[in-house]
C-alpha cells in the first residue's frame, strides 16, 4: 500500500526501512533533512514539507504519524487535518495518552478524517524482528491499514483491541509492565552482585537465566547483552528516566481503584535514581538521631 509517514527518529526510520522491504510505496516527511534524505536512499519518496508530503499521495491518503507525544504529535496531527480530506486517514503510532487518542478521533471524525491509535513496541530491534503493536479504532480503519501491520509486525505481532483509544491504552499497561520487569531484573541482580558469600558471575547467571529459566524473557536477553559487555556497568549512568506512560499507568489504577504496589513502585524508584541526595533519606536519618541517638552516616561513622 502507499503510505505517507511523518517522523525519522530511530524508531520511525526503521518502521519506515521495514515497510520499504515489505513492497510498500512510503512518502517520508521529517523536520530534519538529512533524515529525509537517508529515508529517499532506501527508497523513501522523500518530502520537503506535511503539504509535500499530501500533494504526493493518493487518495483516500494514509500518514502515520511517529514523533514524541504531547505538543509535536499535537500540532502535527492538527496541521494533517488541515490539509487533508474525507476519508483520509491519520495513524498515531507514538506513545500518546489514550485521552487525546480519544479526542483526536472525535475531532478529525467531524472533518470525515479517520484517526487510528497505535502502540508500538520492539524499540531499535524492530527493524529486523518486527513491532508488536496495540490498534485501536474503527474495524474498517484498521483493515485498510492491515497491509502494512502485517509488514510491520512479526507473525501474530499486532492485535485490533478494540475502538479509538484502546490501542494507546492497552500500550500503556503493557508499559508499566515493563517498569516493574525491568526493576524485578535490577534488584536482583543487585543482590548477587553485593553479595558477600559469593564472587558471582552476573554474565554467566544472565545468560543461563536465559535458557530454559521460568524468568526468560527479552528484557533477560538485554541484559545478558549489557553485562556481558561491561560487567560493573560502569559505563552506565544510574539514572533511569520515564517516559510517561508507567505513570499514566498508575494514574489509571488509581482511577480504577485497582491496587498496582509493584509497578508504583518501580515507578518510584526510576523517580530515586534521577536524584543526587534524597532529602527524604536525610530527615529519615535526622529523625532517628534525633529520638535514639543514633549515628547519622555509615555504620561507625559520623557525618
Amino acid at each position: 500500500m502507499q503510505i505517507g509517514f511523518v517522523g525519522l527518529g530511530k524508531m520511525g526510520a526503521n518502521m519506515v526501512e521495514r515497510l520499504l522491504g515489505g513492497g510498500h510505496e512510503v512518502v517520508a516527511f521529517d523536520l530534519n533533512a538529512d533524515a529525509v534524505a537517508a529515508a529517499a536512499a532506501k527508497g523513501a519518496i522523500g518530502a520537503a514539507s506535511l503539504e509535500d508530503l499530501v500533494a504526493k499521495l493518493d487518495t483516500p491518503r494514509s500518514v502515520w504519524v511517529m514523533v514524541p507525544h504531547g505538543k509535536p504529535t499535537d500540532s502535527t496531527i492538527k496541521a494533517l487535518a488541515g490539509l487533508l480530506g474525507e476519508n483520509d486517514l491519520i495513524v498515531d503510532g507514538g506513545n500518546s495518552p489514550f485521552t487525546e487518542s480519544i479526542a483526536h478521533a472525535d475531532r478529525l471524525g467531524e472533518r470525515g478524517i479517520g484517526f487510528v491509535d497505535a502502540g508500538v513496541s520492539g524499540g531499535v530491534w524492530g527493524l529486523e524482528i518486527g513491532y508488536c503493536m496495540m490498534v485501536g479504532g474503527d474495524t474498517g480503519l484498521v483493515d485498510r491499514l492491515s497491509p502494512a501491520l502485517d509488514t510491520l509486525a512479526p507473525p501474530d505481532g499486532w492485535i485490533h483491541t478494540g475502538p479509538s483509544g484502546s490501542g494507546h491504552f492497552v500500550k500503556m499497561v503493557h508499559n508499566g509492565i515493563e517498569y516493574g520487569i525491568m526493576q524485578a531484573y535490577a534488584e536482583g541482580f543487585e543482590i548477587l552482585r553485593e553479595s558477600g558469600r559469593y564472587d558471582i558471575n552476573l554474565a554467566e547467571v544472565a545468560e543461563v537465566w536465559r535458557h530454559g529459566s521460568v524468568i526468560r524473557s527479552w528484557l533477560l536477553d538485554l541484559a545478558a547483552d549489557a553485562l556481558d559487555r561491561d560487567p560493573d556497568l560502569a559505563g552506565t549512568e544510574a539514572w533511569v528516566d520515564d517516559s510517561g506512560e508507567g505513570r499514566w499507568t498508575v494514574f489509571e489504577a488509581i482511577n480504577e481503584s485497582v491496587p498496582a504496589p509493584v509497578i508504583t513502585l518501580a515507578l518510584q524508584m526510576r523517580m530515586r535514581s534521577r536524584q543526587k541526595e534524597s532529602f527524604a533519606a536525610k530527615v529519615n536519618a535526622a529523625l532517628r538521631a534525633e529520638f535514639g541517638g543514633h549515628v547519622v552516616g555509615e555504620p561507625g561513622t559520623i557525618k
